[in-house]
């Protein structure tokens, strides 16, 4: 019998998701406020930022305004990236896909396909910080 459910209203499916499938969930009264993180890329330069490098990994430079660079990767999860100390992404002139800095500090590029060379500065790339996906019902 179709429509026998006790589940009503206009969404029962998604009232299903919602329930069993969020996870992570608080009402909404519980938030203060919210506002963009400052770890968050700006979507124009996340739009800079495409294909993937090497197998699981993308990685590219940001050119600082004041000429400094740093590299940043990540596998992924292009949520939210550490911030050199003392920047945001406002600061930032020209991001170069598929590249790092190498050891004597210039851009160096990354062959799409291949693997990462072996000078690549793994301890010192910039990566992605942890998060969580929180939903609040009605926003």
């Amino acid at each position: 019998m179709a429509g026998g459910g006790i589940i009503r209203g206009d969404d029962p499916y998604g009232q299903i998701v919602a329930t069993f499938m969020t996870g992570n969930s608080i009402a909404g009264y519980n938030v203060q406020s919210a506002s963009e993180s400052k770890f968050a890329i700006p979507m124009p330069l996340l739009k800079q930022i495409h294909g993937e490098t090497t197998m699981g990994w993308t990685g590219w430079v940001f050119r600082m305004k004041d000429g400094r660079l740093f590299s940043y990767g990540s596998t992924f999860n292009m949520e939210f990236f550490q911030l050199p100390e003392g920047y945001g992404f406002s600061d930032v002139a020209e991001v170069v896909n598929h590249a790092f800095v190498g050891p004597t500090g210039s851009v160096l590029p990354l062959q799409q396909g291949a693997g990462l060379p072996p000078n690549y500065p793994h301890s010192s790339v910039l990566r992605e910080r942890v998060f969580f996906t929180c939903a609040v019902d009605g926003l």
